[in-house]
């Protein structure tokens, strides 16, 4: 029940908050929707953790201009309620955050390794999830910290704030030549600004493409 997943007396939101008034990358916090109660009961998880947190007290989190959107309970900048956006692609493992990229952060439920719990990428280069070995706490303190700039190491190019800063929280860019392919590479693939949705659908489409046909 609601009233069981609201945590008034140490809701991990206070927590959050001081985190990201002292990040390093510049972080907003939408506001969150008049359905975050639908979104708690919909997860199934308590304000005092903070996945629970972000997803009824805030719309979303975008971090370093928009180059990282963290999924809430959807706002006018950031529509997709976590909830909703992952039915029918979080299968044993639930989306929580995205890049601009084309890449995906996940929470492992079992269906990425043996790591339940633990953080994944799905990074738009490979197209291979790869672990973190962070929590979803931890990952929220890394980032909103300079971690992310070796973490990005060659994947921005110039004027990469302006281009971002033009995208809606429901766009990515799609790139080509492919960033996985030899040729792609961020300063030299032509870009131009898909959905969300479409380039997930085209990182899935490429994967089943490329796995070996089974007898």
């Amino acid at each position: 029940p609601l009233e069981e997943l609201l945590d008034t007396s140490d809701p991990a939101i206070t927590e959050l908050k001081a985190t990201f008034v002292q990040a390093d990358r510049p972080v907003e916090l939408l506001p969150a929707s008049a359905e975050s109660d639908a979104v708690l009961l919909a997860l199934q998880v308590s304000t005092r953790s903070a996945l629970g947190a972000i997803a009824h007290e805030t719309g979303g989190v975008l971090v370093d201009h928009g180059w990282i959107r963290i999924l809430g309970s959807g706002s006018e900048r950031l529509p997709r309620r976590i909830d909703q956006w992952n039915q029918g692609r979080g299968q044993g493992f639930l989306l929580v955050a995205d890049d601009v990229l084309g890449g995906f952060f996940a929470i492992n439920g079992g269906a990425l390794g043996d790591d339940a719990g633990s953080m994944y990428y799905w990074p738009a280069d490979t197209l291979q999830w790869e672990a973190m070995e962070i929590g979803y706490s931890s990952f929220l303190e890394w980032v909103v910290s300079d971690g992310v700039l070796q973490f990005y190491e060659g994947f921005r190019w110039a004027g990469w704030e302006a281009d971002v800063q033009a995208l809606s929280g429901e766009q990515c860019f799609n790139f080509y030549p492919p960033l996985w392919s030899a040729e792609g590479n961020v300063n030299n693939s032509a870009r131009k600004p898909v959905s969300v949705a479409e380039q997930y659908a085209v990182n899935l489409q490429f994967v089943k493409a490329s796995q070996p046909a089974q007898d």
